[in-house]
């Protein structure tokens, strides 16, 4: 690709790519998308570094490699819910002045923290997954707020054999109540409060189907993917008992401890690009009296192994959800 600067991301890692040199001179060019989408499919994992810090170019980027989709959610904030240019770009925005106390808060290593989420891919909670995600720091905090990226290929390799075999072949449970006040596995962290916001998510998480995921898969090219989280997931399938809720927090810890990040510290001309179906991600959090706003568009595509339980469809279900902690 002419003029392009294409490295590794680092010794360290396995996976992941540097590009240098995307510019709307080239973006249109065919030879340079097809060799951005091989890049793509081979790492699994892009920074485009120097890149024209618009949604516009956010929104055409995206395109090279795959279509743009809408969130699934209703609740989730958009970037400009008027502007069809800009159709599903969500909109993550953190204003100090609108907290005056710790809703929403998480206490990390015995510091409170605001815009924390721990290791999961998007969309758990749906029965189709989205192919990828595109993420922009629109305002970055100018301490921590970094985000967290590693790849489930060399978590497979690096995990114990023996938590392998028994997790292979299950598929965990996710809902849509996606606070952190509820999650069941791998809290290594304490929560306070509900952001009052998150009313939306649990509205819409009474009518949304339980979603079932394999927490390992196979790729079409053969590499086994380590594909699970703590983060919305209630259970193992056909294996809610306490013997399952162990193996689920045993593989969970056994993640966390082979765990190889990547944590990105953002410029306003950084685009990351990630593959939601190999690539787990996570924000490390920033102090509460700093702003920070991401927006994230979101790439059609799935990998085919979802589903929803009974076959059921949203709006087609009714569950109790526990109420807002206040």
């Amino acid at each position: 690709m002419s003029g392009l600067n294409i490295r590794n991301l680092g010794e360290q890692w396995s996976w992941g790519s540097r590009v240098d040199g995307v510019t709307w001179d080239n973006l249109y060019d065919e030879d340079t998308r097809t060799e951005l989408k091989a890049l793509f499919e081979d790492r699994g994992y892009i920074i485009f570094e120097n890149t024209d810090p618009s949604p516009k170019f956010q929104m055409e980027l995206s395109k090279v490699f795959a279509p743009l989709k809408d969130h699934p959610t209703k609740s989730t904030a958009r970037a400009d819910k008027d502007a069809d240019e800009l159709l599903g770009m969500i909109d993550m925005h953190y204003k100090p002045a609108e907290r005056s106390d710790d809703a929403g808060q998480v206490e990390v290593n015995g510091k409170k923290l605001v815009s924390y989420l721990p290791w999961h891919f998007d969309h758990s909670y749906n029965d189709e997954l989205n192919y990828a995600g595109m993420l922009r720091a629109v305002v970055a905090a100018p301490e921590m707020g970094r985000t967290g990226f590693t790849c489930g290929i060399e978590l497979y390799k690096a995990m114990d054999p023996t938590i392998l075999a028994k997790i292979d072949g299950l598929n965990a449970i996710y809902t849509l109540d996606v606070r952190l006040t509820q999650m069941r596995f791998g809290k290594n962290f304490k929560t306070f409060n509900d952001a009052p916001f998150m009313i939306g998510n649990i509205t819409e998480a009474a009518i949304f189907p339980r979603a079932m995921h394999p927490m390992v898969w196979t790729r079409p090219t053969g590499e086994k993917v380590v594909h699970f989280c703590g983060f919305s997931a209630v259970g193992i399938e056909h294996h809610e008992d306490p013997e399952g809720d162990a193996l689920f927090e045993a593989a969970i810890q056994e993640l966390y401890s082979k765990v190889n990040p990547y944590w990105h510290e953002w410029s306003p001309t950084d685009l990351v690009i990630w593959d939601n179906a190999r690539i787990l991600h996570a924000v490390e959090g920033c102090d509460p009296k700093y702003e920070r706003r991401m927006q994230r568009t979101t790439l059609k595509g799935d990998y085919g192994l979802g589903y929803f339980e009974d076959g059921k469809k949203i709006g087609e279900v009714k569950r109790e959800i526990p109420p807002l902690v206040v």
